[in-house]
């Protein structure tokens, strides 16, 4: 359905020209246009409605000026009538109507009669014919006029002897005697006939013009319509063609800049056709830069008039270049002179692959036929060169410009020579091909190798085999030789499955000493665990009574220096005792005697709490403690591990940070896992002790230049807790800038969050405001909430995608 109303909208868009001859527009033309149906069927009623007004007007004509001709008879007749009247003699004898009456005033074909008080006429002029002697007898028979007389005035009437007449009788005053005017009304009715018919004969032609001109109108309409369905026949038919021959017509007007596509160009390039003609520029910009312009081309056809064959690439609707090449010449326009260029665009896409592809075909082949080692020749049906490389040119001492490919045979072997030949072993011939060996004088082997092609040709091919020849030689040698190494081998055989056998002992004392040496490893975990729960207990007792000599509960111990010494003891006591349990818990993960309980836990309630434990030297060293973690966060681990592996972290990113540092703990959930970072100001660690951190015992400082006491074992007892929850540590530093430590540790998923989710913090170990001791640790807390400190962009950009989260967090 798109398709279709993109088609129409097309259609209309495009209805104005006709293969790109612009048809007459304009508001009016587009009116008459639309009105052109209604106007077929409308103009014939409108000249009928024409030919019928012209009728009905002309009869109302005729009939006004006969009304007004009777009605000038009937005045005309009332005043002769009044005229005869008052001039009529009383007396009766002297009525003479020639002498008395001027006669000349008389309408034409009237008739004057002198009645008497009876009704009987006493003169008439002209004579009436005999037997008429009243004024009754003169009419038809029951006429008011005779009746009536003076009081009917001037009046049509009937005439006894047939016909019609206007009358009018007026009395002589003062006597009986009464005139009688009579005019028949056939002159009349002669005059308007002849008008009618004047009239008619009007009428007549005038409906002929008409109707030739409707019959005119109504044929051109046709034959307009029949051309334009014509045209757009035409126009599809060529479209069609172009279309199936993936070529396009161009007609460009080179004085107005516009250029006109037909559909099947739209279609070659993908684009839809949404107005009738193309600016210049339209497409000039789609054309590639290396290929030359519009304007160039314009220039050059303006000053001549010659005809174009040019190929070049234009953009498509996608994207990609289409090769068009295009064929046009200047044509005139006969009706305003402009000149058009007008031509035909086929796609040769294809065709400039095809020959690119062959283009590359044919550099490889050479290439390929250059690589060999073989002096190779093609010859045609007609003994011409068409390929060779060069071992053939040296083989035949023939130069570039010699060996042409078109040249014949004879002609470039006459410019060569042949190598002299000591001996020819000839060789098989199988059909069109024959092999042969050749003997130069120089001591080389040649092999030639003939073959027809299918088109009359041949191919020939030749190897170069001394070294094979001078091989076979030494094959004859070296099977002597080889004779006596199988004897070799077969000593050196029986030597080899003594040394395997010798392999397979060794092999087995191998396997030996490493399951001893597991067994050494299990062994010395079984011990270091023994021997730190029998350390154990000499310490307890050693730091419980340098606790009772320092609080001198049982009397002083003299000097202020022993007090010193016992505390110095309690130190040492309790550092050798904490080391003592990281051996401990360490060799319990590697012995894997370590059990988790792991449940959902609280993220920043132990986060908080790791933190009150290394408050106090944080404190110390002014170290400033920053914690970003939401209170929705939940981890599925061991709170005890938990616990240790926060500690370890923290601690350790507090002691290697100096005084006035910065240490930040960010939390953000990660898909299944959750991210912890810790990231502090500290002295930073080197890359190329990075790798070793995390191992048992292993410090970045040597014994020599140590600063930090510890036993190395943090690190490595938070990497394998955490890998023993399915998690994971990585570390990012930069030394002297300080370091990110990434802990990755499971979330609750749907099932495991059923299970306890109590606080691990008890509400009595949380710091409350009216405990003294937690004073350091809100402080803290509080410098955390109002300091924004940022991390150095260095350990930012050396910790990868950890780093960029912590970036977001600093």
């Amino acid at each position: 359905m798109p398709g279709a109303v993109s088609a129409s909208l097309s259609a209309r868009a495009r209805a104005d020209t006709i293969l790109g001859v612009q048809r007459p527009s304009g508001t009016a033309q587009t009116r008459l246009v639309r009105a052109e149906a209604w106007l077929r069927y409308a103009l014939p009623a409108l000249l009928a409605v024409f030919l019928l007004g012209l009728a009905a007007v002309s009869a109302l004509q005729l009939r006004g000026r006969y009304e007004a001709a009777l009605e000038s008879t009937r005045r005309e007749v009332e005043t002769v009538a009044r005229l005869a009247a008052s001039v009529l003699p009383a007396d009766e004898a002297a009525i003479g109507l020639d002498r008395m009456l001027p006669l000349h005033l008389l309408p034409s074909g009237g008739r004057v009669l002198v009645i008497d008080g009876a009704g009987a006429i006493r003169a008439a002029h002209p004579a009436l014919p005999s037997g008429t002697d009243s004024f009754g007898a003169f009419l038809a028979g029951g006429e008011p006029l005779a009746i009536l007389g003076e009081s009917a005035g001037a009046m049509t009437v009937g005439l006894h002897g047939g016909g019609q007449a206007v009358a009018a009788v007026m009395r002589r005053p003062g006597s009986a005697l009464q005139v009688a005017v009579i005019r028949p009304l056939a002159p009349i009715d002669a005059e308007w006939w002849r008008l009618f018919w004047s009239h008619a004969v009007v009428l007549c032609a005038i409906a002929l013009m008409m109707g030739g001109i409707a019959a005119a109108y109504m044929l051109q309409t046709r034959r307009a319509r029949s051309a334009d369905e014509v045209c757009d026949l035409v126009k599809q038919r060529l479209d069609t063609a172009l279309g199936r021959g993936r070529c396009g017509l161009w007609d460009w007007d080179i004085a107005r800049g516009t250029i006109f596509w037909t559909d099947s160009m739209y279609a070659l390039l993908g684009y839809t056709p949404e107005k009738d003609l193309l600016s210049f520029g339209d497409v000039n910009a789609l054309l590639h830069a290396e290929d030359g312009d519009l304007y160039g081309l314009a220039r050059q056809l303006a000053a001549s008039h010659a005809t174009l064959d040019h190929e070049f690439r234009i953009r498509d609707a996608s994207g990609a270049w289409i090769w068009l090449r295009t064929r046009a010449e200047i044509v005139e326009d006969p009706s305003d002179g402009s000149r058009h260029l007008i031509g035909i665009a086929m796609d040769v896409t294809e065709q400039r692959r095809l020959a690119e592809t062959n283009a590359t075909a044919d550099m490889r082949l050479r290439d390929a036929v250059e690589a060999v080692s073989e002096a190779f020749v093609l010859w045609d049906a007609g003994n011409r060169l068409v390929l060779c490389n060069s071992k053939f040119r040296d083989l035949y001492a023939l130069t570039s410009h010699d060996a042409v490919p078109g040249r014949r045979y004879d002609e470039i072997m006459g410019q060569g020579a042949l190598p002299p030949v000591r001996r020819d072993i000839p060789g098989p011939e199988r059909g069109p091909a024959r092999t042969f060996e050749l003997e130069l004088t120089d001591g080389r082997w040649l092999q030639v190798s003939e073959r027809r092609t299918k088109d009359g040709g041949y191919v020939s091919v030749g190897t170069d085999i001394t070294s094979l020849k001078r091989h076979q030689e030494q094959l004859v040698a070296s099977e002597r030789e080889l004779i006596e190494t199988v004897k070799d081998l077969k000593r050196s055989r029986r030597a080899l499955e003594l040394q395997t056998q010798q392999l397979a002992d060794l092999a087995e004392r191998h396997h030996d000493q490493k399951a001893r040496a597991e067994i050494a490893n299990q062994a010395k975990s079984e011990f270091l665990a023994n021997m730190s729960h029998e350390l154990r207990t000499p310490l307890n007792a050693i730091m419980g009574f340098a606790e009772l000599m320092e609080s001198e509960v049982y009397g002083t111990l003299g000097s202020p220096r022993y007090a010193d010494y016992c505390r110095d003891i309690q130190q040492s006591g309790t550092y050798l005792l904490s080391v003592i349990d990281d051996i401990l818990h360490m060799s319990r993960i590697e012995a894997k005697r370590v059990k988790l309980v792991p449940r959902e836990i609280a993220l920043d309630a132990a986060i908080s709490a790791t933190v009150m434990m290394v408050a106090k030297e944080a404190a110390s060293k002014a170290v400033t403690i920053r914690m970003d973690v939401p209170s929705h966060l939940r981890v599925f681990a061991d709170e005890r591990a938990l616990q240790q592996i926060l500690l370890n972290i923290v601690q350790n990113a507090v002691k290697f940070t100096p005084e006035g540092g910065r240490v930040g703990l960010r939390g953000r959930a990660c898909g299944g896992f959750l991210h912890l970072f810790v990231a502090d100001t500290g002295i930073g660690i080197p890359k190329s002790a990075i790798a070793k951190l995390g191992r048992p015992f292993e410090q970045v400082e040597t014994n020599l230049t140590r600063s930090y006491k510890g036993s190395g074992l943090g690190l490595a007892i938070a990497r394998s807790t955490a890998e023993l929850h399915g998690g994971s540590v990585r570390i990012r530093s930069e030394e002297g800038q300080g370091t990110i430590v990434l802990v990755r540790l499971p979330r609750p998923t749907a099932g495991e969050a059923g299970g306890p989710t109590r606080d691990p913090i008890r509400k009595a170990d949380r710091p409350r405001a009216t405990n003294p001791a937690s004073e350091p640790v809100r402080e803290i807390v509080a410098t955390l909430r109002t300091t924004h400190a940022a991390i150095p962009a260095g350990i930012v950009r050396a910790a990868g995608r950890p780093g960029r989260e912590i970036a977001h967090f600093v």
